[in-house]
Order: structure tokens, then sequence, then C-alpha cells
């Protein structure tokens, strides 16, 4: 972005988004979403542009600096259409509408997403990213045609509302009236293991997302019936993700996505929501291999988000740019001669380790680090350190430094799954410290909020910063056993069932019923980089269902997946954590009950094994929980009971022998 010291800001400066604030000096006369800006269409029957990004989007810098940071192009903008700008992780609600629209149209989704509508608020024309030259005559086109072709543009624009108002749940399910979950998980992984790339891990096809769910799902099938290429499509997907440029080889933390099939270039920023779930992933792949270099990322990504991207109250920040000094990667990749500054005459020792060459292994003579080594011994750790002492010195990337509820719910459940694998408190400490945050910042007045940055914004959470955060309660019962966080999972799940439910359908609406209503109010169903809304509250259901002897939840989850399971075995990419539900329920959750004054230690030892089909309840004394009641400690003992749907084994004090009764249930 250009300088702002000799420039007018614009309504954005009054803004809480970093990335609205990116546009605040742009010569646009930008509005924010908002009743101003959507009366002054009415008022003037002007168009409005409404320009969705966020933060750490290359793409949205590129338009910015080509387009909106133009006079002239902006007076044309000004002239013809009320434009608003949109940050989609402050309103995913927007962009998801406006997203489904652009796509309706026939043009692929991404961002910058730019989307011309009506007055009232129906779309009729959008696109992606436009070059500058392109971008003026769209909007000219655009002008005569809402002015020459008026009835064409409504009857356009009123095609695509009715488009909008079918529902996902609608295209999408299968009525089964029995609710028999009846499926084949042979059939989800076949689905799976044709579009995989047996070469370089993950799917075949680039870009290449880290879609954490998928491999969580095959972790778990693994687990079910010890299928061995199940793990070594995760394994080799995992390894190949940790060598390539899409890792921070010098401090930690995975970029969003790889432009290329073998993970070697990144779109360079970095995303909370990612690194959450793959301090999971790796943590639970740990558990079964038992490879250190798993573990290297486990605890280089955690000491990343507590150097980079965590506020001094204990709130996780959003994300981290591809750019710096306008350049993407420039922060992350060296020239050959910025290695010989630092390493002299050792400099082709540390190129050949990490691949770089002298005219750059990437574009402009840049080297992008790669680190395609199992382990690193001593020396290697010196020559990183060194690399990201030099790093350090340099102009860094842009920080979004917005909150947000269900992202550091996310991260809440990606730290305790590392403290269960290895019983490291630094792990279960910093979650305790963020929970403590949302709890001071982003909870009040019986609500969740979506977003914090300096202060907490009035929009409402989404079902999405609903479902995690109940997730996030119930995964620190788990590690803690404090029933107080296992009251609040209930308390909100409550709160969501009365104000997102939608009985007619059987599904939640993304938007609670007081929220502001959109021209369509969507349900989540697909998941995707960050797993569905529906599915994780289906998750949610499920599990407290459990938990607190629900029969009525269970069964409204069980209904949600029972009609998804044709899409979930024909579309298990996008189907992942639905596919995750539906093992847990064909497979049957053991009920692991641990009472007795060693319960601590106990859990911690159990839970550094790979159990993905239990939920662990424990106390030192006695409980009212229902699958704590009649279970005691004998003699003093500190007793282990495996149960399945409330039926128990015999007690134990071993967890080796608690381990051989979840793994045979019979």
């Amino acid at each position: 972005m250009s300088n702002t010291s000799d420039k007018k800001a614009n309504r954005l400066i009054h803004t809480a988004s970093p990335y609205l604030h990116q546009h605040a000096y742009n010569p646009v006369d930008w509005y924010p979403w908002g009743s101003e800006a959507l009366q002054k269409a009415k008022r003037e029957d002007k168009p409005i542009l409404v320009s969705i990004g966020y933060s750490a989007c290359h793409w949205c810098h590129v338009m910015e600096r080509e387009s909106f940071e133009k006079n002239d192009v902006a007076a044309v903008m000004n002239e013809y259409f009320v434009c608003i700008k949109v940050d989609r992780e402050e309103r995913p609600d927007i962009d998801q509408v406006y997203m489904e629209a652009v796509q309706a149209l026939g043009v692929n989704g991404g961002w910058p997403l730019n989307v011309f509508i009506t007055p009232d608020q129906k779309p009729f024309f959008g696109g992606t990213y436009f070059s500058p030259q392109t971008w003026v005559q769209v909007l000219k086109n655009i002008n005569n045609a809402f002015i020459a072709n008026r009835g064409k543009v409504e009857d356009t624009a009123e095609e695509l509302r009715l488009h909008l108002l079918k529902s996902d749940v609608e295209r999408f399910r299968q009525t089964n009236s029995s609710n028999e979950l009846k499926t084949d998980p042979s059939l989800i992984f076949q689905n799976l293991e044709k579009r995989f790339d047996h070469h370089l891990g993950g799917m075949n096809k680039a870009p290449k997302f880290v879609m954490p769910t998928i491999w969580l799902w095959l972790l778990r099938y693994h687990s079910i019936n010890k299928n061995e290429s199940a793990l070594s499509m995760v394994n080799l997907t995992l390894s190949k993700m940790a060598r390539g440029g899409l890792y921070d080889q010098l401090a930690g933390g995975f970029a969003r996505y790889s432009v290329d099939a073998n993970w070697f270039a990144p779109h360079f920023e970095k995303m909370l929501y990612d690194n959450a779930q793959l301090m999971s992933l790796y943590s639970e792949a740990f558990s079964i291999t038992k490879s250190e270099r798993y573990k290297e990322i486990v605890y280089d990504t955690f000491h990343w988000l507590s150097n980079e991207m965590t506020s001094a109250e204990g709130g996780f920040y959003s994300a981290l740019d591809a750019d710096s000094e306008g350049i993407e990667g420039k922060f992350y990749c060296w020239t050959y001669s910025e290695l010989e500054e630092v390493f002299g005459k050792e400099t082709d020792k540390v190129a050949a380790y990490f691949q770089a060459t002298t005219e750059g292994n990437w574009e402009h003579g840049m080297n992008i680090l790669l680190d395609t080594h199992e382990h690193a011994d001593d020396s290697i750790k010196s020559i990183k350190e060194k690399l990201l002492q030099a790093r350090s010195k340099r102009i860094r990337p842009g920080l979004d430094d917005k909150i947000l509820t269900g992202w550091n719910a996310m991260m809440i459940q990606g730290l305790t799954d590392a403290y269960k694998t290895f019983s490291d408190d630094a792990f279960l400490q910093l979650a305790s410290k963020n929970i403590s945050f949302l709890e001071t910042y982003l909870i009040d007045d019986g609500k969740v909020f979506r977003t914090f940055k300096g202060k907490r914004a009035d929009t409402e959470g989404f079902l999405e910063d609903y479902a995690f955060l109940i997730q996030a309660y119930m995964a620190l019962y788990h590690v803690t056993f404090n029933e107080e966080w296992l009251n609040k999972s209930e308390k909100w799940c409550m709160y969501v069932l009365n104000n997102f439910y939608d009985e007619a359908e059987g599904y939640f609406h993304f938007n609670s019923n007081t929220a502001e209503q959109l021209i369509a109010r969507k349900k989540e169903i697909m998941d995707n980089v960050i797993p569905s809304s529906n599915s994780v509250m289906a998750l949610n259901l499920y599990r407290l269902g459990i938990l607190l002897d629900k029969e009525d939840w269970k069964r409204i989850s069980n209904t949600m997946v029972s009609q998804l399971i044709s899409l979930i075995e024909s579309e298990p990419g996008y189907m992942s954590n639905w596919g995750m539900l539906l093992a847990e329920m064909n497979s049957g959750m053991a009920e692991v009950v641990i009472v007795g004054n060693d319960v601590e230690e106990k859990r911690k030892e159990l839970h550094t094994h790979y159990l993905p089909f239990s939920l662990t309840l424990g106390t030192k004394t006695k409980s009212t929980l229902p699958l704590l009641e009649g279970r005691e400690s004998k003699g003093g003992e500190t007793m282990i009971y495996v149960c399945f749907n409330k039926t128990c084994k015999l007690p134990t004090t071993r967890i080796s022998e608690a381990l051989e009764q979840v793994k045979h249930k019979a």
C-alpha cells in the first residue's frame, strides 16, 4: 500500500478490521457494509459494488494497487456505484451469499470477490480479480446495462435470488426415514484413493490445499481396519507438506496452500485456522507413528503461535500476510548472495541442504527453502537459528491482528490435542489463557461475538463460532476433567439449538435468528479448508449426547448424518468431517471413566495413545455426570471403567488392560 500521510481517509478508517483499514486511504468512496450504504443505494437508485477480501490475500493487494488506489479508476467507481468493502473473515455470511451467486453465474470463486448487486441487494454480475483495463470496462458496461437494460438486469438478479434461496440441504440430502447409518467405509476410502496423488501426497490437483480433515479421517479408517494404504497416504502427505515451501522451515507454521502439485511454492499467507487443525493432525499422526519430524513440527508451530500470533492477553491473531514490501514471499525467500552474507564460505553446504541455487530455485533469483531431511541435527538447528536471526531484521509481512472466536476455539482444540499426545503443560497453559481471553472479551450478555480488535465488535458470532467454541470446551474438559467446561459446552449447545436450528430441515442456519437478514439465509454443509459448521455441530451433539446422556441430541445428530450418507460416500474430499462422525457412530464410542486420586496421571498416560473412538471422563471422588454415577475407586485405588453405550466392562487399575478393552469392545 502506498504512503497515506498526504491522503484523505474514507469511512473505512472508523472500522476495526485490518483489511478494511488497508483500504481506508483509497480514493474510492468506500463504505463498510451497513444501513448507510444500503440506504444511499436505494435513495439514489444506484447499483452497489460489494468488494470482498481479507488482509492476507495477495490478489486483493494487487487489485488495490492497480485499481483502487488510482484516482481515475476510483472516479468511475464513485460516479456509477455505491462501493462497499467487506472483510470476509468478519462477515462470512455476506461472503457465502455472494460467492454462491458468482459461482452460479459460472465464475470460479476466489478473492478478491467483486459482486454487483441491485439497490435491494440482489446480485446480477460478479467476478474475482480484474486487471485495471478490464476493470474500468466492466464498470462502464455494468453502468450502461443498469441504465439501458434495467429489466434484464432485474430478471437476472431475481433468478439468482431464487437460486440462493434453495438450501444446500435440499440439494444434497437424501431422505432416510429410518435414520439408518448403513455405509461401507471402504467406499469412502476408494473414492479418496482415486483422487490421491500417490507420488507427491495430497489430492491429485494443483493448487493444493492442506484439507486436514481428509487425513484425520484416513487415520481413523486405518484405526478401524488396519489398512496400511490409508496410513501411507497420510504419511506421504504430511512428510511432503513439511519438506516443501508450504512449511516455514525456520520459524514453523504452514502457509494456506501450494500453487503447484509438490508443495513447493506456497501462497505465503499463514492462517490461524489451518495451523490449528494441523496441530491436531501432526499430534495424532505422532501418536501412531512416533515420527520425531512430526513432533518437531508440532513444537515449531506452537512456538510460532506463541511468538508471533498471540496477544499479551492471550488472544490469537488471524493471519500473516503473503506480502512484505509489496512483494509476495519476500520475507521468507533468499537469494544466494543473501545466504552468503550470513554463511560466507559455508554457503555451498547450507544451500545444498535447503536446495537453494545461485540462480534461485523459484522466481527473480529467489530461493524457497526446502528441507527433505527426516530430522534436524544440532548443526542444522544452529544454521536455522542464524537464518532466523538474519530474517528477523527484514520488514515483516502484515499481521491481521483481529481475533476471531471460531478460529481461536479451533486452536484450543489443536493445543489440547498436542497436550494429549505430548503431556507438555505448555500446550494446556496457552489453551487455558486463550479460553480466558474469549470469555473476558468475546462472550457477553448471553451471546458469543465474532471478532475483537481493541474492542469487541457488535457482530454476533455465527454458527462456526458457537460450534467451535462448544468443541473447545469439550476438549478442555477431556484434558482437565473440570466439569465447568462441560457445563459451558452444554449451555451453548442449548443456545444454538434455540437460536440457529431449523426444525423443518433438521440442520442449522449459519446466522442466528436475531442476526441481520440478508437476501438469503444459508446453511453450511460442505467441509472445506475449515470443516462445515453443521458437521461440527453434529459432532458436538453426538458427543455431548453421550457425555450428558441426552438421547434427543444424539437423535438430531443421527438424522443430520443419515441424510448425507450418499454425499459422504461420493464426495468424501468435501465431506470428511461428516465422515469422521459417521465413523464414530458406526464404530461406537468407548466411554473411558477414570476415578481416584491418581486420575491425572492415568489420564495423561491414556491420552498418549491414539484412541479416536473414545471419550474420556474422570473425577477424584464423585460426580453428578450420568456416566460417572456409581463409578467409584475401590479401596483407594484409581479405577478405570471402559463402557460402551453405558454398559461397562470389569474395572481395572491398569492402562494397558483398559486399552485392550477399548480395542476389543466385545
